[in-house]
């Protein structure tokens, strides 16, 4: 079990009838002697006992010109850490006077853009309590959201989202909707421009000009901040309430474990109605980075280009695309740079192994590192902005190649781990970064593997329950400890390693169990590989079931001299398609228990999606939807 210190009389954060001398919960790092204490000077508003009060204190200590940094026309455009902050006042000062009070939820419909940043902190300035929707949210889930968490009031961001939402809208009557986009409330009965509320709170601060610090210096630690929505795969959403105590402990437990500073730039890709996102945007407001909101998922590699990012949070797909775009684009070349790229790339995985296992390396494959280094890699690095000091990654498993070819790049990738439930809980540190593992927990946070090999967390961190689900809540909080209902295992360093969701685990007719996600992340190695789900429960071997990357699988067709047709549907099922890809996948699995190992392969023509109901928001794979949507054709696979 990791250690933990007990300092917890010594916090103040913490109100008194938590603190005692028998509690595990451990206290927020900032108690104790770091490189970082030159951070903790008096703090322009009353002393923090909240994240958003914590986050506003730095941001104007820091006073970053380009606090936050959004894509206008093509432009960037900046916001400095002063407007920062007087946005949120107002914002907040606006929603008082709309009559919001602290316990109060209101909904957060946007994409990644400042407004969702400024409508965040307001909300919680006031004490009241932020549920966040994912944009790519279906109509359902968003109606079921709404009327679990009983919101008095929603922020959306464009006419587009309206339009999404408006048949929900309709018969869940909210109070207030404003909108981000100047325009649309002039559509929409009773509702508000965030432009309006902003000029209502500005008038406000200067009627009471003591009247937002004292909203700030109401709101406690224990107080509720944010009601987040599972995303799902196995039932309805469930609503983890989240305190203001569950993210300062965690941002200044995150900011003592990993070398993060003013100096550093911030890319944001992901949700940040994701808890992996937001609780990194608060890491990096704390921090005083400067922050750029990346203008869409498909913009990602220019916007790193044009900012230079020094740290960044993303999610395994990210790097799977950018390294399968990579290996196109070196096989498309020709003669010696086809074979100069392909040596890179051998030297470079072999590299990184030797590296990350701390064996020997050779002078001769240290000097064909450099080469390989200098000739290619030096173009990865480029490609993600040639300032990048390390990515950390959350969400799914990396497949090691994938891990090995970009820490040889100079790209290293730190996987983590946390949940909802649990905030960011662990993650891998730049001195101490073994390919596989998500690292060892952050100070407070402790982790025990339960006889069956679940793995269960305790810390402030933790959340207080599912909003509404009493028994729900009894089933994951049993002594102080979250079960986390994923499967995995520690090493002696304390390190943790994730197996497979517990529920996702499934045994074979031998009586062997297989970790699907384990297989997945292998197979997406290929190149043939767009996305992949492996089944076989009570079957004899796992089967995949593989959407191909369809414009590598067509460009090795094209070159066995032969005729296919064009439409996917008949290309998913010629046996020339499956067999390439069938071979691919045969040889990436040769590592594997001989009953873990891909024999047999189905294409399918249309890839998984929200839409469809195969994806959750968070892009994970509905694997019930999955066995029966597709129970014939896996039928098919064992006849």
């Amino acid at each position: 079990m990791a250690s933990t210190v007990n300092c917890l009389n010594a916090d103040p954060w913490i109100p008194s009838s938590r603190r005692n001398a028998d509690s595990q919960i451990a206290c927020a790092p900032e108690m104790r002697a770091s490189a970082r204490t030159d951070k903790k000077e008096p703090a322009p508003f009353s002393e923090a006992t909240s994240i958003h009060g914590l986050c506003l204190n730095s941001s104007l200590k820091h006073g970053k010109e380009k606090a936050l940094n959004h894509k206008v026309d093509d432009q960037w455009v900046n916001i400095p850490a002063a407007t920062f902050v007087e946005r949120i006042k107002n914002v907040a000062l606006g929603l008082a006077a709309l009559g919001i009070r602290p316990g109060d939820r209101i909904a957060l419909l946007s994409e990644n853009r400042p407004e969702w940043s400024i409508a965040d902190m307001a909300i919680l300035s006031l004490g009241a309590v932020n549920v966040p929707i994912y944009t790519t949210q279906a109509i359902d889930q968003i109606d079921y959201i709404l009327a679990d968490s009983g919101p008095r009031a929603i922020f959306i961001s464009s006419k587009k989202l309206f339009r999404h939402a408006s048949t929900v809208l309709s018969t869940r009557k909210l109070e207030h909707v404003m909108f981000f986009d100047s325009g649309v409330a002039e559509d929409v009965e009773q509702s508000l421009s965030l432009a309006d509320l902003e000029r209502t709170g500005a008038q406000q601060a200067q009627e009471r000009p003591d009247a937002f610090d004292a909203y700030l210096r109401a709101v406690r630690p224990d107080d509720l901040a944010t009601i987040i929505y599972t995303s799902g795969t196995t039932g309805e959403p469930k609503g983890v309430m989240l305190t203001h105590n569950n993210f300062m402990s965690n941002v200044l437990s995150i900011t003592a474990g990993l070398p993060i500073d003013a100096a550093d730039v911030a890319l944001s890709v992901l949700p940040l109605s994701h808890i992996f996102e937001r609780a990194g945007f608060y890491v990096f407001v704390y921090n005083g980075l400067e922050v750029y909101y990346a203008a869409s998922f498909d913009q990602v590699g220019e916007n790193l280009r044009e900012v230079g990012p020094t740290v960044m949070t993303a999610v395994p797909r990210l790097f799977e695309k950018v390294y399968h775009r990579i290996i196109k684009k070196g096989m498309s070349e020709k003669g010696w740079k086809r074979k100069v790229f392909t040596n890179s790339l051998e030297v470079g995985q072999r590299y990184g192994e030797l590296k990350d296992t701390g064996r020997w390396i050779s002078p001769t494959l240290r000097i064909r590192q450099g080469l390989a280094s200098r000739l290619v890699f030096s173009k990865w690095r480029a490609g993600v902005g040639g300032r990048l000091r390390y990515f950390v990654s959350g969400g799914a498993p990396l497949a090691p190649a994938l891990s090995y070819a970009y820490l040889a790049a100079g790209i290293p990738i730190l996987q983590g781990y946390g949940a909802t439930e649990t905030c960011i809980v662990c993650a891998n540190r730049p001195g101490n970064n073994h390919v596989g593992s998500v690292g060892i927990p952050f100070d407070g946070i402790e982790l025990k593997i339960a006889d069956d090999g679940e793995i269960l967390v305790r810390g402030p961190n933790v959340m207080r329950g599912y909003y509404g689900q009493p028994e729900a809540t009894a089933a994951v909080l049993k002594d102080g400890w979250f079960y986390s209902g994923d499967v995995g295992h520690m090493d002696k360093q304390g390190r943790l390693y994730i197996t497979d969701r517990k529920k996702d685990l499934f045994k074979l007719s031998n009586g062997k169990y297989v970790a699907p996600q384990l297989i997945e992340s292998l197979l997406k190695e290929s190149e043939f590989v767009g996305q992949v789900v492996v089944v076989g429960a009570g079957r004899k071997q796992p089967v995949a079931l593989i959407v191909p990357d369809w414009e590598s699988l067509n460009k090795a067709l094209s070159e066995t001299g032969e005729a296919f047709p064009k439409d996917r549907r008949e290309l998913s099922k010629h046996p020339v398609a499956i067999k390439i890809v069938q071979r691919d996948i045969a040889a990436l699995t040769t590592s594997l228990a001989d009953y873990e190992r891909i024999r047999r392969v189905a294409l399918l023509p249309d890839e998984f999606t929200i839409d469809s109901g195969e994806l959750t928001p968070t892009l994970k794979v509905k694997r019930r939807v999955i066995d029966e949507r597709f129970g014939e054709l896996i039928d098919e696979l064992y006849s």
